[in-house]
């Protein structure tokens, strides 16, 4: 178990607080003022976390807090000689299910070479040949437009969570069909979605994964979500976004290339989680 001092852990609470608040600052800014951005407060609608959450540093398993007794209340923590430190073993037992489910994604996912090219048409399905739209925003090349997209490509989606939004015309169009139960199967480093569920996986782990890793894994959900909705279908140039105009040789280019910078971050974050799983002992056995 490594220690920190008191002066030293706060440090790190503190400068994880600010870097947290700096990064909420503009969703909170808006909820306070009853506004919403179809861009930017994405992450906090789609994912349970909030910000109060989010700027709650967490050490991460193996490591003690000196001179930390507010914390030893602290859900998933506990108190022993050196200090207060999160208590792995009680975490472990309570979510068994669903840290085996993350630590198997995660792996099945790294595995896999990314698939790149999808350019994003799982947000042009979720349109296709409906009268209403997923934001309060104008279609970029209109319905009839937008719809002529969709029916001149070959859409291969593997995520679930955006599979599921297809409109009933766009959901045969897709050349897989993902399910919740298949999500392990499918899974791949290249998609978006996945690339941002790092960030849910992170959070559902909770304290066994240090604070520094939670934020960066927010930090690129929020990344991929702005090129998700740059190459989506709707006109955003009012908010300040320039179309990935992915209807376009150019487009799809600059697309792939912005997909694969994405699947190395991601492979990066993912390799950190799987390392934060692999570092926490097994409970101790108990009972006859």
């Amino acid at each position: 178990m490594e220690v920190l001092a008191e002066q030293e852990w706060r440090a790190r609470a503190d400068a994880h607080a600010a870097r947290a608040d700096a990064l909420t600052a503009g969703h909170r800014a808006r909820r306070a003022r009853g506004e919403a951005h179809p861009v930017e407060d994405f992450l906090y609608t789609y994912y349970p976390t909030r910000p109060t959450r989010l700027r709650r540093w967490h050490p991460g398993a193996g490591v003690v807090l000196a001179d930390a007794g507010e914390r030893a209340g602290w859900r998933h923590y506990t108190a022993d000689g050196a200090g207060v430190r999160v208590d792995h073993e009680a975490l472990l037992c309570e979510r068994a299910g669903s840290v085996d489910f993350v630590a198997g994604l995660l792996r099945a996912t790294a595995a896999r070479a990314p698939h790149l090219g999808c350019f994003g048409l799982h947000e042009w399905a979720m349109v296709h040949r409906d009268d209403h739209t997923r934001h309060a925003v104008p279609l970029r090349l209109g319905p009839a437009g937008t719809d002529a997209v969709v029916e001149s490509h070959r859409i291969r989606c593997s995520h679930y969570d955006a599979y599921r939004f297809f409109t009933p015309s766009a959901a045969p169009r897709n050349t897989l069909r993902p399910t919740r139960e298949r999500q392990v199967e499918l899974e791949q480093p290249g998609c978006l979605h996945a690339g941002m569920d790092l960030y849910k996986w992170a959070d559902k782990l909770g304290p066994l994964v240090p604070g520094a890793l939670l934020l960066d894994a927010f930090v690129l959900a929020r990344d991929i979500r702005e090129l998700d909705m740059r190459a989506s279908p709707y006109d955003l140039a009012d908010l300040g976004y320039a179309p990935v105009a992915i209807e376009t040789p150019e487009g799809k280019a600059a697309y792939v290339e912005a997909q694969r910078a994405f699947a190395t971050r991601g492979a990066g974050l993912r390799e950190r989680l799987l390392a934060v799983l692999d570092g926490v002992p097994a409970p101790v056995a108990t009972g006859p």
